[in-house]
């Protein structure tokens, strides 16, 4: 199964990063950094809540009926800017996906990527649906029904790695609370070559190196 990263590098990746940016009025490179970074610590954060049973159904109960249809039309999606209606879906997506940590994250990758937090909130209020979309069709794809069946996708997806700098690096951003002093440890640990070859640590290493 190709990762999440694989995904945003691939033609279909690069229409969404590039509709995003439009959308939201954001400089493409920086979308793109803030995708390749979001991405991947939303997943984690769902993966923490598939963790629990009542977790796991919640997610199942999600992507139900969400066959990935809103990747066939990104076109229709984007054209003339992105509908309020996907706005607010992508808002309470993140909501139930991070709670209380939404604003920590928006903070942490916003001072990584050169933006500030309400810019990362709204690239990723238009990208969660997307996301959710990704998530469905391979969901219905693979017969996903049991909390072992959504913890191996999400597990998947990020790239079945469980190198510990990439799995620290995720839980570290999840676990910011804003202050930034998170963003120095976070970026020395992905910066410092401590990288996997191909993992996600060396494809944010290679964001952040920009």
């Amino acid at each position: 199964m190709a990762g999440i990263l694989d995904l945003l590098n691939s033609d279909l990746g690069k229409n969404i990063i590039s509709g995003v940016a439009g959308s939201t009025g954001t400089d493409q490179d920086k979308t793109s950094s803030v995708l390749t970074m979001a991405l991947p610590v939303l997943m984690k954060a769902m993966e923490r809540n598939a963790a629990t049973p009542e977790g796991a159904a919640g997610l199942m109960g999600a992507l139900s009926g969400n066959n990935g249809s809103i990747l066939d039309n990104l076109g229709g999606l984007f054209d003339g800017g992105v509908d309020d209606t996907v706005k607010n879906d992508g808002a309470k997506i993140l909501g139930h996906v991070l709670g209380s940590k939404q604003q920590g994250v928006e903070q942490v990758i916003g001072q990584k990527a050169g933006l500030d937090a309400g810019s990362v909130a709204n690239i990723l209020k238009v990208a969660a649906p997307i996301l959710m979309g990704v998530l469905g069709k391979q969901a219905s794809q693979n017969n996903v029904s049991s909390q072992s069946d959504i913890s191996g996708l999400l597990g998947g997806l990020l790239g079945g790695s469980s190198a510990s700098n990439e799995q620290s690096f995720l839980e570290k951003i999840l676990d910011a609370d804003g202050d930034g002093s998170v963003v120095d440890d976070v970026a020395g640990m992905v910066l410092g070559g401590n990288k996997s070859e191909g993992g996600i640590g060396s494809l944010l290493g290679g964001m952040f190196g920009k």
